[in-house]
């Protein structure tokens, strides 16, 4: 079997991610039916826009607590509690839109819930894999993992865009509620291994004061969260502007609307199992990142002219390779950086700063395409994103060291990984030290 499939033939973790293929497949419809009733609900593209930064508020908002509890909890009904949280969410949408009362109002309510759900599952999720499959099946389970996003971001919005004119948008969020309790049906399948201590108050607080005295110490980690927030803060452009101009400019229909999305992931593919190998072999981590901002900025240049629906999806397809690109490559340089330990609160840093950006950027964004116009919005994050790559060139991703090996010089060599947090926390680090 390919490397990269290993983690498949673990019975429990093969459940679980089909579970999850499933899911994601079904929320990215959702989101596509959503974003079609909402055009037809309001005429501003402003709201459009605000439908992206609304879901990505909770992740800045919970995220980071979210990332303790997934560290002092049970996982496995803290996961489940979330998903019936989801499918109940889903479910009212669809109550209201067959009773004829949902407004721009509800739905952004809506999203917010969902993206609250979303947020506190993610860090426990993230959490949960290497409860289930072994060491040597992790590195193929984090490749499933990015390929699941992958497969449900092709697949969900054709769906939702073919859906939508056969069964409408409200049976679209049953049956994305539907796909949240299978979720539920193949957690409750998997035998936790060991019961998590109790949470507490005094517990949760002194996470996020290890967690926060060791950003404060470790500059890689530094530089990590501030590329990742200036990188969202203009990857943003592409949720809170792009559906503006498929819907507002080009006039797509929902199915046509889907293949917008479908675009990107098709692109997000392409850059996944073919471009960033061959790259990876040929050139550094910065060179990558660069290489992959370009393209996006070249991606909005080309969607401020480009106004025929063939190419246009075409350019979509380019702006999604570069946002894998340049996310994942991210996303390594904090696993590197990152201690065990504290795992579960350290991504959920990166998630929160990460969504903060898209919060920022998504209402920059969505208010001048409101204002000027989505073709001209996007032509001057280009040129802004251009500016910042060359301000912060002095910001480079290469680690000679994990922080984990650097603290292990000035810790006992007979001290454990679980004993690591309160010994960081104790003991005075001094800028020097650090």
């Amino acid at each position: 079997m390919n490397a990269s499939w290993t983690a498949l033939s673990n019975p429990t973790f093969r459940r679980l991610w089909i579970a999850s293929v499933i899911s994601g497949t079904c929320v990215a419809a959702h989101d596509s039916a959503a974003n079609y009733v909402m055009n037809t609900l309001a005429a501003s593209p402003f709201l459009i826009s605000l439908m992206s930064t609304v879901a990505s508020l909770p992740f800045f908002l919970f995220t980071l607590p979210a990332g303790a509890l997934a560290d002092r909890v049970n996982r496995k009904k803290l996961t489940c509690v979330i998903n019936v949280w989801l499918a109940t969410i889903a479910v009212a949408l669809a109550v209201l839109g067959w009773l004829h009362l949902l407004n721009p109002c509800l739905i952004l309510v809506s999203v917010f819930l969902l993206g609250g759900g979303f947020a506190l599952n993610a860090p426990t999720w993230t959490s949960i894999v290497p409860q289930v499959v072994s060491d040597s099946e992790l590195p193929s389970a984090a490749t499933l993992n990015g390929l699941q996003f992958t497969i449900s971001g092709i697949i969900g919005p054709a769906l939702g865009g073919l859906l939508v004119p056969l069964i409408g948008a409200n049976s679209v969020f049953v049956a994305n509620a539907a796909c949240f309790l299978l979720v539920i049906l193949s957690i409750l399948q998997w035998k936790q291994p060991t019961p998590p201590p109790k949470v507490s108050l005094q517990g949760c607080s002194y996470s996020f004061g290890t967690t926060i005295r060791y950003i404060r110490c470790a500059p890689e980690l530094q530089i990590v969260l501030a590329r990742n927030f200036l990188f969202t803060l203009f990857i943003s452009a592409i949720p809170a502007v792009v559906p503006v101009m498929g819907l507002k400019v080009l006039h797509l229909n929902s199915g046509n609307l889907g293949l917008l999305f479908t675009s990107m992931g098709v692109g997000s593919v392409v850059g996944a199992l073919f471009i960033a190998p061959w790259f990876r072999a040929r050139f550094s981590t910065n060179a990558l990142i660069l290489s992959a901002n370009l393209l996006v900025i070249l991606a909005y240049v080309l969607m401020r002219f480009v106004h025929q629906t063939e190419l246009f999806l075409l350019v979509a397809a380019l702006a999604g390779a570069g946002w894998t690109l340049s996310a994942s490559e991210l996303w390594v340089a904090a696993q590197r950086v990152i201690p065990d330990w504290a795992r579960g609160r350290m991504n959920a840093t990166v998630m929160m700063v990460s969504q903060g950006g898209m919060v920022m950027g998504g209402l920059i964004w969505g208010s001048s395409a409101a204002i000027t116009g989505a073709g001209y919005t996007l032509f001057v994050a280009a040129v802004l994103f251009l500016v910042s790559l060359l301000l912060s060139a002095r910001l480079s991703i290469r680690f000679t060291a994990n922080l984990k090996e650097r603290f292990s010089n000035v810790l006992p060599v007979n001290v454990k990984s679980e004993e690591i947090a309160p010994l960081v926390l104790a003991t005075d680090l001094s800028a020097a030290e650090c």
